[in-house]
């Protein structure tokens, strides 16, 4: 069949005019178009298919600072990359430029993304947002829709988030070049790895994985170790523009991590915490046997659950309150079921300016108990809040706890502070039993979960460092932790009762 002119298509296109033929002329409009984005195709395959950086640069008009470019790279020339990266360093932004690059390079039909992440919302909300960004500036073929990409007609990439043990996720899927990138790679558990892999069986296609190290016990850290196969690239902090010096422009400096933040964190976190190496400097961090509570184990709890609690497993609502003295900042704590949620902060050891700030937590979240740190000015607050309550100001039950009390196991802890810690906080922990996902100040409360040490005494007990040795170690007094160990303590006994 002979392709017609181009004095032969116009005769027909002022013939359909004439004729007011609004379909057919719909129709060539159309066959026309996809005829030049085959051809523009066809050069951009040329030119850039080999050329991600290229890509980045001369298509969308962006600037690829050194380690996205080593990323780009990394996936154009291995099967298999890593990305360990601390935060702030543009990681999702970089994955998208990555299925940008992979489906406007290669023939629709040919090539195909698959992309997957611990939630949904993940899913949709970060990695999928940037890829309707880039599309959008680069003015890039098809639509692009909240998880779909659709050239022509045809499905190229989408965004998935299968059931957790489902090895069969992405089946059905076939493609000469298919790019699978799983974001937030830490919190993908090992089956969607193997269904990932299952896609990638031949020598042009690629797996792109990329996320924080939060867990020593993830599938992730796996592939990131030596001789894992997989290509690893690692990004701290101190690898990032603003810290090295690299040039790039205003707007890509302002998007990434800066040397403030980072000195912060070392001063709030300490370089030793877990939370430092993986935020900071992308490394992952051992379980130590010595820390109460234990990194991987945290990590897990922190991954936001997809199904929406029913009203009654957000019961009971209670208050946590650690008080301040020497200098320490007071803090209360929500806690609603299982999951933890907002924090009130002063920094005032008196307890007549606490009482208030209590009130005002037991207004806006309607709690029907207070547990506050009894020993020192704790005292004092536990009477002004009573009082209070016999002013009609709240009806609040309000409890007591002397952490340096007797444990209620006393042959296995040396001190209800012991038991606290190592029931609640490592013993939720463990058994996922409390949600972490979406509480306030997030960050600042795990990184002091992480930093209480622990050993036996000289009769064989448990005993938790205290919270003067803390202070002393770390410069800084685990307030935040203290105050949401406190909201989930049941009084009588530290094994919550709905677990």
């Amino acid at each position: 069949m002979t392709t017609p002119t181009r004095d032969a298509v116009r005769q027909q296109i002022d013939m359909l005019v004439r004729a007011g033929d609004t379909k057919a002329l719909r129709e060539i409009r159309d066959q026309l178009r996809r005829k030049v984005d085959r051809r523009n195709l066809r050069e951009r395959s040329r030119l850039y298919a080999h050329n991600p950086v290229g890509w980045v640069q001369e298509r969308l008009r962006q600037t690829v600072w050194s380690k996205q470019r080593e990323i780009m790279l990394s996936v154009r020339d291995h099967r298999r990359t890593a990305v360990r990266s601390c935060h702030g360093a543009g990681k999702s932004h970089t994955a998208s430029l990555v299925a940008s690059w992979w489906l406007d390079t290669h023939p629709p039909g040919e090539a195909f993304v698959v992309t997957s992440a611990p939630t949904f919302a993940q899913v949709r909300a970060i990695l999928w947002r940037y890829i309707r960004r880039t599309h959008r500036r680069g003015k890039l073929a098809g639509r692009v829709n909240q998880t779909e990409w659709h050239i022509d007609d045809e499905l190229v990439a989408f965004g998935r988030k299968p059931a957790d043990h489902d090895e069969s996720a992405f089946q059905g899927i076939h493609a000469r070049y298919v790019l699978v990138i799983l974001d937030e790679a830490c919190g993908i558990p090992e089956q969607l790895w193997v269904a990932a892999d299952a896609l990638t069986t031949n020598a042009d296609c690629r797996i792109l994985a990329i996320g924080n190290p939060d867990s020593p016990s993830s599938h992730f850290r796996k592939v990131c170790l030596p001789g894992s196969g997989w290509h690893v690239i690692g990004i701290s902090a101190f690898d990032t523009p603003n810290l090295t010096g690299e040039e790039v422009p205003e707007p890509v400096a302002q998007a990434l991590v800066g040397r403030e933040w980072v000195e912060e964190k070392a001063k709030e976190w300490g370089e030793d915490n877990p939370l430092y190496r993986s935020k900071v400097l992308g490394e992952f961090s051992e379980d130590a046997p010595n820390r109460v509570v234990r990194a991987s184990d945290i990590a897990a709890c922190r991954i936001d659950p997809e199904a929406k609690p029913k009203a009654e497993d957000l019961e009971p609502v209670e208050l946590g309150v650690d008080v301040g003295g020497g200098g320490d900042e007071t803090v209360i704590r929500e806690r609603r079921g299982r999951r933890a949620g907002r924090e009130w902060r002063a920094h005032t050891d008196r307890p007549e300016k606490i009482a208030p700030l209590v009130l005002q937590a037991l207004k806006e979240s309607g709690a029907g108990a207070v547990k506050v740190d009894s020993i020192g000015v704790g005292f004092g607050v536990i009477g002004e809040l009573r009082n209070l309550a016999s002013q009609g100001k709240h009806s609040a039950r309000i409890v007591g706890v002397n952490v340096g009390e007797k444990s209620s196991q006393p042959d296995k802890f040396k001190n209800l502070r012991a038991e606290i810690w190592w029931e609640i906080g490592r013993g939720l922990s463990e058994r996922k039993g409390w949600d972490l996902s979406s509480m306030a100040n997030d960050d600042t409360t795990v990184a002091q979960l992480l930093a209480p040490l622990w050993d036996v005494d000289a009769q064989g007990r448990i005993q938790v460092e205290p919270k003067d040795e803390i202070r002393k170690r770390l410069g800084r007094s685990p307030d935040n932790a203290d105050a949401l160990l406190l909201a989930f303590y049941s009084g009588s006994r530290t094994r919550v009762r709905w677990l």
